[in-house]
């Protein structure tokens, strides 16, 4: 019982992460570059940047001092993408369809009625990647997705750069699942 309530509160994330971090080079310090498309967007780009600097912090990485160099820029991106699916998604969109619960008590298998119900879902994601800023050289890059029937929130992007981050610095760019609990 336990594990299922722990199961409710925890974010599984498909998680993937390419680079090859300097053997030896610690986090340091970091700061936030934002694209010109972020820009024009700067209030939902502080809600995803405050969602990252926990994970960004729990990596080893510390924010910049005002007016210091950074020694790594960051960049972020997050997306919600509603998918509804439509019951002409389905080729037997009128709801007929082969039903076997019927055989062999009733005489066999047949053609039945279903009811189809439109369902909608979204497909959350996040990315970041991190620069050397003297270079301007991609180190670290981490891609995370999850699909769930609710946007999620701010609780649930911070738990997927926290599932983003979590193995850093190593890279596994082979698409692995990570729990963490938002």
């Amino acid at each position: 019982l336990l594990a299922g309530c722990a199961a409710m509160n925890t974010v599984t994330s498909e998680v993937s992460t390419y680079g090859a971090w300097p053997s030896g080079r610690s986090a340091g310090s970091f700061a936030i570059e934002r694209l010109p498309s972020q820009q024009a967007q700067s209030a939902d780009m502080l809600e995803v940047e405050a969602a990252a600097q926990a994970a960004l912090q729990a990596a080893g990485f510390k924010p910049v001092a005002a007016g210091g160099q950074p020694d790594v820029l960051v960049q972020l991106g997050a997306r919600v993408s509603r998918q509804a699916r439509s019951p002409w998604d389905d080729p037997m969109w009128l709801g007929v369809g082969f039903s076997r619960w019927n055989w062999p008590h009733w005489g066999g298998p047949g053609w039945g009625w279903t009811t189809r119900y439109e369902s909608t879902t979204y497909a959350r994601e996040v990315a970041v990647l991190i620069r050397d800023r003297s270079n301007s050289q991609p180190l670290y890059e981490a891609r995370t997705r999850t699909d769930g029937i609710s946007p999620g929130g701010k609780v649930v992007i911070a738990a997927m750069f926290m599932a983003a981050m979590k193995d850093f610095p190593a890279a596994k760019p082979e698409p692995h699942d990570v729990a963490v609990a938002p």
